[in-house]
């Protein structure tokens, strides 16, 4: 095998000198599991990378479950493992949590976490390694999604020595809020649509009847949600006209733990067993683009999920229960690219022209795309890996 370029340099001369000291790099993933196709890939091609010594560390057996089947058989690959303990995990499960604490995690973990010359990490929480103790290591960002609300833009990614963009829409974000510093980041595209891709099976279509597919997407923030106020009204509704087929899959933690899995199931229960509804509150499925593929229009508030959507330009519809003052607010870019309704009753409408309207908002998709994804003939994962090697032999 070819080793992969890590600089201008020819790849004997790069092996070479990354002999000297292996880099020992962590991609750290204490999270839910949606933040794993985020740098699952590139952490494959960074451990193909010679002298780059990797390891994926996660904290439950979900993890592992994900990230197994996908692991090389044979050749360079991560080293995968757990991180904390039990008692953790347990206390997790009884906070209603797929995950254990993730200060505490870290805390647990913090002997071998300051073993590694770098850790790898899609969320912010992980900052909190510098006031563990944690300081050896340099911490690098990369992106669990790459949306417009102000959570992507975190004050905290300012702290890590090292940070991954999508496109030139971070890029520029980031730079006018002063969160990266000169020389200490690179746009690499978006490695989660290599992930996806490896991880996903073939899309079963999980209807009886061929009718257009909606996909409701609410988000998890109950301020800027469409479920909490109008959720079991929009399905309805759908569901009366007897035109569409719908995929109700919100974000991952919408109705994480046991007491919130119960309520939604008990809103859901007249949804549940009709050939036209296909609901998923949480599985591999809602993680792996399997429905922003399947769909044929996007219904949903703010989630970054709409850009994975207009990885082939299609129609969206936007809900807008709280009133939010959208209008050339950057948090809200992505309501430029398709309808917004501001009550229920607009809702039938605006499904109803979707289709027809949709050439008044392509264009401007496609220019979104472009600008928050940088598409390159290389793949996005390589050229992570190459960054962050580049990075490790430089300060590592």
């Amino acid at each position: 095998m070819t080793p992969y370029l890590v600089s201008g340099q020819p790849a004997g001369e790069t092996g070479r000198s990354l002999a000297t000291r292996q880099r020992r790099i962590c991609f750290l993933f204490t999270g839910q599991l949606h933040h794993v196709p985020h740098g699952l890939e590139t952490a494959l091609a960074l451990a193909k990378i010679p002298g780059m010594a990797v390891a994926i560390r996660v904290t439950s057996e979900a993890h592992l479950d994900l990230i197994r089947p996908v692991m090389p058989t044979n050749g360079p690959a991560p080293h995968l493992g757990l991180i904390g303990c039990a008692p953790l995990r347990m206390l997790g499960r009884a906070r209603g949590s797929s995950v254990p604490p993730k200060k505490l995690t870290l805390l647990h973990a913090r002997q071998e976490l300051n073993s590694y010359d770098a850790i790898v990490v899609p969320e912010r929480t992980s900052t909190a390694v510098r006031r563990l103790g944690i300081t050896g290591p340099k911490l690098i960002h990369i992106d669990h999604g790459a949306g417009d609300r102000s959570a992507g833009y975190d004050p905290r990614i300012a702290e890590f020595d090292f940070v991954l963009l999508a496109g030139d829409k971070q890029r520029e974000r980031m730079s006018r809020q002063g969160l990266l510093k000169p020389g200490c980041f690179e746009i690499v595209g978006y490695p989660k649509f290599e992930s996806a891709d490896r991880i996903r099976p073939d899309i079963v279509y999980p209807f009886a009847r061929r009718r257009p597919v909606l996909l409701y997407n609410p988000h998890f923030v109950s301020e800027l949600s469409s479920w909490h106020k109008w959720g079991p009204d929009v399905i309805a509704r759908i569901v009366e006209t007897g035109r569409y087929n719908l995929i109700v899959a919100p974000h991952v933690r919408l109705f994480e733990g046991s007491r919130a899995r119960r309520q939604a199931l008990r809103l859901l229960e007249p949804c549940v067993g009709r050939p036209d509804i296909h609901i998923d509150l949480g599985s591999h499925r809602s993680i792996d683009m399997t429905y922003t593929e399947l769909a044929d229009v996007y219904l949903g508030d703010v989630s970054s999920q709409v850009y994975e959507f207009l990885r082939r330009p299609r129609p969206c519809v936007f809900l807008n229960p709280n009133g939010a003052d959208w209008l050339g607010n950057e948090d809200y870019a992505h309501w430029r690219y398709g309808r917004v309704i501001g009550h229920p009753q607009m809702l039938l409408p605006a499904l109803e022209a979707a289709h027809t309207d949709h050439q008044l908002f392509e264009h401007a998709q496609i220019r979104a795309f472009r600008q928050t994804f940088d598409v390159a003939a290389k793949p996005a994962s390589l050229r992570a890996a190459s960054a962050i090697a580049r990075f490790c032999l430089r300060h590592a």
